[in-house]
């Protein structure tokens, strides 16, 4: 079994990490030296509504 990255052996550039976009438009990386929080760099984009207990951001939206 092969366990590396097809990206990673292909010398494309990207992060393992899984982006989350807040409704703000800032975005955060799961993987902590992650430097580019670019969409493209990341193969999971999740807006954080779609977090498993939601996102305080939703809440102060909501709340305004």
């Amino acid at each position: 079994m092969v366990t590396d990255c097809l990206l990673c052996s292909r010398g494309i550039e990207h992060c393992h990490g899984s982006l989350v976009v807040h409704s703000d438009g800032t975005a955060e990386c799961t993987d902590i030296t992650c430097e580019d929080l670019h969409v493209d760099m990341h193969e999971l984009v999740l807006e954080c509504v779609q977090l498993t207990g939601g996102c305080v951001c939703v809440d102060a939206l909501v709340a305004s």
